[in-house]
């Protein structure tokens, strides 16, 4: 199972425990996080292509294969922090006092 399947099998799992107060709002935003991850695997697969294109004599310019790999560095690195600031949010409510 790869990674993008693990986090929709916990998001399913999740979902029917969610509070319903705001459903559209939580659904939307689940499917955008889901759709981001998508876009940064794609954005991963892309550069290992482009890499492998490279290493093996195909027709690529290296610049361009160095954007692709930076790119999805980058996007990466962002998504690592989202998680980061949401599983930070979590803590703290999870640690408020009722």
């Amino acid at each position: 199972m790869n990674p993008i399947q693990n986090i929709q099998s916990l998001g399913a799992l999740a979902a029917p425990s969610a509070p319903q107060a705001g459903g559209a709002d939580a659904a939307s935003f689940k499917d955008f996080l889901l759709k981001s991850i998508h876009e940064v695997n794609s954005m991963q697969q892309q550069a290992d292509r482009a890499v492998e294109a490279l290493v093996t004599g195909g027709d690529v310019n290296p610049a361009e294969v160095l954007t692709a790999v930076q790119k999805a560095d980058v996007a990466f690195r962002l998504m690592i922090q989202v998680r980061n600031k949401i599983v930070q949010a979590y803590d703290e409510v999870r640690n408020i006092r009722v």
